[in-house]
């Protein structure tokens, strides 16, 4: 099992790095739910959610460093990397680089990502882009 859930989870990276959302619907599942406030549940508000990234960002990649299967678990560090060349949350584009990690944890079910758990440092990847992230948000 350890297996499939690293080739599910290489397929993901594969969608991110090949920009093609046309394949999301072979690693995550129709009624995805994803504990990001900034991303809906299901595999559309998926599908657009990355989309939004590969329009404001169209040479980013990212990096499995790290993979961790436990169970219908699977944790993973990633590494991304691309450059602002659109819109990005209400910003226009800067031309500037970005380079963030996550830590991503995924509920696989029926072979694919159910349920998705992430951490990583918006206020400082918006910080890259030259805005202030509280400042966006009235704080």
């Amino acid at each position: 099992m350890s297996e499939n859930h690293r080739d599910l989870v290489q397929r993901f990276v594969d969608m991110i790095n090949s920009h093609d959302v046309s394949t999301m619907a072979e690693h995550t599942a129709a009624d995805h739910i994803d504990h990001n406030p900034i991303v809906a549940d299901g595999i559309e508000a998926n599908t657009a959610f990355f989309q939004s990234i590969f329009d404001a960002f169209p040479d980013v990649k990212v990096v499995a460093h790290d993979l961790i299967v436990d169970g219908d678990r699977v944790a993973g560090r990633f590494e991304y990397s691309g450059t602002h060349q659109g819109p990005f949350f209400g910003i226009p584009a800067t031309g500037r680089s970005l380079n963030f990690q996550s830590i991503d944890i995924w509920r696989v079910e029926n072979g694919l990502l159910a349920e998705h758990w992430d951490q990583l440092d918006v206020p400082g990847m918006f910080h890259q882009l030259g805005a202030d992230f509280y400042a966006l948000q009235g704080e």
